[in-house]
């Protein structure tokens, strides 16, 4: 389905709930710059260190788009988990898995108290900035003690720049992008309100701070377009 959330006007804050839900891979799609190829590269990145019984969480799974693909261009017989704290957007993952035939376990739970038990791989791809800032160091510790030595986070995120200046031409080119996209300027300004104070991002040395005061000493960029940025830290 079309994303039409925001074509009309919205007393609220941005929420997963089910008509965000029904429409979010849509969403993802338009919203995100390059978000297809993104997940493209961080499954590429998992398939090359692929082995039978590793294990890869997603957190924030919401529709298990991921996983599901990640499950189709599978040679080995690893095992993957969606944790995701929207109810709707779980009814929706389980759909696409029985339409699909695949076999992902999905969880519903807040990934700040829930148990991750010990993983390969874990992802969170635009998650951690729904995070409220005071919790996200922890949350990052707790992933760096779920993972084997060798192990590897991988998360994408949309970020801000030091540089007022630089900061604000991003965002046009950003809005610019959502306009070619088919999103009215009402949309886009509806949305950004939607949004305050619950999406709140950190600039790249932030991000790359806050990975190293849980533990990860190997932290790199592997992608940016303007202000959205994917990060993979491992864990030595």
């Amino acid at each position: 389905m079309k994303d039409k959330v925001f074509e009309t006007d919205i007393q609220k804050q941005f929420e997963f709930d089910e008509a965000v839900a029904s429409v979010f891979d849509d969403m993802l799609g338009r919203s995100i710059p390059f978000y297809d190829e993104v997940q493209k590269l961080i499954i590429s990145l998992i398939l090359k260190q692929q082995d039978d019984n590793k294990k890869v969480l997603d957190l924030g799974s919401s529709t298990a788009k991921f996983l599901i693909d990640l499950h189709c261009q599978m040679s080995k017989k690893m095992t993957l988990k969606g944790i995701d704290n929207s109810e709707a957007m779980l009814v929706q993952a389980r759909a696409k898995c029985k339409a699909y035939d695949v076999n992902i376990e999905l969880e519903y739970g807040d990934i700040i108290t829930c148990e991750f038990g010990i993983q390969d791989f874990i992802v969170a791809n635009y998650t951690l900035q729904f995070i409220r800032p005071i919790q996200r160091v922890s949350l990052v510790k707790k992933i760096y003690d779920s993972l084997e030595n060798g192990g590897v986070f991988l998360f994408s995120e949309k970020v801000v720049f030091d540089e007022k200046k630089l900061d604000k031409v991003m965002i046009d080119i950003y809005y610019d992008h959502k306009k070619a996209q088919g999103y009215s300027a009402y949309e886009i300004t509806k949305k950004r309100e939607a949004l305050e104070n619950v999406l709140v991002p950190y600039t790249i040395s932030e991000n790359i701070q806050m990975c190293k005061e849980a533990g990860f000493d190997k932290i790199n960029t592997v992608f940016q377009w303007a202000n959205f940025v994917t990060f993979i830290a491992q864990k030595t």
